[in-house]
């Protein structure tokens, strides 16, 4: 079998998480690295022996053997990076938010079908093989109907008024950091479990720290900070710390998240429920191997993964079997292997969420705004894929 050659942008955390998911992929090649600081993206090469690194993107989108791209740069150059690449011929794998506008969003959802290049937007969160097990009972029947939806998505790493990082200012993440970068991914698991959509929704956003210490030198997404206070500049903030959000789900069933980076203690708190009148269904990013089922009649249940025991439509997502953990990294290689799987296999069916889905949830973070900003209930649009 030929090797599908891919390149990769950005060599931030989430940039290298990428990388060595690709690297578990063993029909995919990555071939080259993309980063303005030329001298990462050459440490990063020879450390994992990929043979072209560029400061610039255009100069890697040049090279007609590259088939196709993973966007994972500060979120205000995914929509340039990602519509070049798909006018050079690529398929593009573009981290989440998608864009900065539903504008900008639509006019790549439309590119890319109309150049039919495959595209994902990296909701990975969905591949925990927990999180599909839920999705394989809610279509079973198992859960009955859906009548509540519940959950949190709460971090700490930007609880003080010295941590920092690029997310925080606008003008490289777009408005909204909190809601986009983690509340996105709750809304996105919601829908995609459930199989229904927010229809309305009412939401509450707050900036707690009006101002912050910007260190005055580069640091690393998550790092702990032992600067000193000369170290830092102090600079307006203008994203949010905090988005709280009651909303429907068509006429009966019923939800309410929060999304939060200043919950003490809390790392990477991504929670969800989901009551149904059969039973209910809840999973915690923090446990991931764990899932438990809650009965009116009878005892409840905590199930640990095990492929054998899931849900059949689900086994493929578990690699590993059981008592043997399976964890953020892994659901990378899970998204990996079904986008590049698709472009082996033109008549294959998507199995991972695409541009349309990256569309769909700047729609629902657009109503969240204007909700806020509105003191109302908004409903949430349809568009198109």
């Amino acid at each position: 079998m030929q090797k599908i050659k891919t390149a990769l942008f950005g060599t931030g955390f989430v940039g290298r998480v990428h990388l060595e998911g690709i690297r578990r992929v063993g029909f995919v090649d990555l071939c080259a690295i993309g980063e303005p600081q030329i001298e990462k993206a050459r440490a990063l090469a020879d450390e994992f022996g990929v043979p072209k690194a560029e400061a610039d993107y255009r100069r890697v989108l040049e090279d007609k053997e590259i088939q196709a791209v993973h966007v994972c740069t500060p979120n205000f150059l995914h929509f340039p990076i990602a519509k070049e690449a798909l006018q050079a011929g690529k398929h593009v794998i573009c981290e989440k938010p998608l864009a900065t506008s539903v504008a900008e969003a639509q006019e790549l959802v439309a590119l890319a079908t109309s150049l039919n290049r495959r595209n994902c937007t990296f909701h990975n969160l969905r591949y925990y093989p927990m999180v599909q097990h839920m999705r394989r009972m809610r279509e079973a029947g198992e859960l009955g109907d859906i009548l509540v939806v519940q959950g949190t998505y709460s971090q700490d790493w930007l609880l003080y008024d010295t941590d920092y990082n690029w997310r925080i200012e606008s003008k490289q993440n777009g408005r909204s950091r909190c809601l986009a970068d983690i509340g996105s991914h709750w809304c996105d698991m919601a829908e995609h479990v459930t199989g229904q959509r927010i229809t309305t929704l009412c939401a509450d956003i707050q900036t707690f720290h009006k101002t912050r210490k910007k260190p005055k030198g580069p640091i690393e997404t998550f790092a702990g900070k032992t600067l000193r206070p000369e170290d830092y500049e102090e600079i307006p903030i203008d994203t949010e710390d905090f988005g709280g959000v009651v909303f429907r789900m068509g006429e009966r069933t019923r939800g309410v998240f929060t999304a939060s980076q200043v919950a003490s203690g809390r790392k990477n708190g991504l929670s969800i429920e989901i009551y149904g009148t059969k039973c209910g269904v809840a999973w915690n990013q923090e446990r991931p191997d764990e899932l438990w089922i809650g009965n009116r009649n009878s005892p409840n249940q905590l199930i640990i993964k095990d492929p054998s025991l899931m849900q059949p439509a689900a086994r493929s997502y578990a690699d590993l079997p059981g008592g043997h953990s399976e964890g953020y990294d892994d659901t990378f290689k899970q998204v990996f292997r079904r986008f590049y799987r698709s472009i082996q296999d033109p008549a294959a069916a998507p199995e991972y969420p695409q541009f349309a889905d990256g569309l769909r949830q700047l729609t629902i973070l657009d109503a969240e705004f204007e909700s806020n900003e509105n003191r109302a209930w908004v409903d949430v649009p349809e568009f198109k894929g």
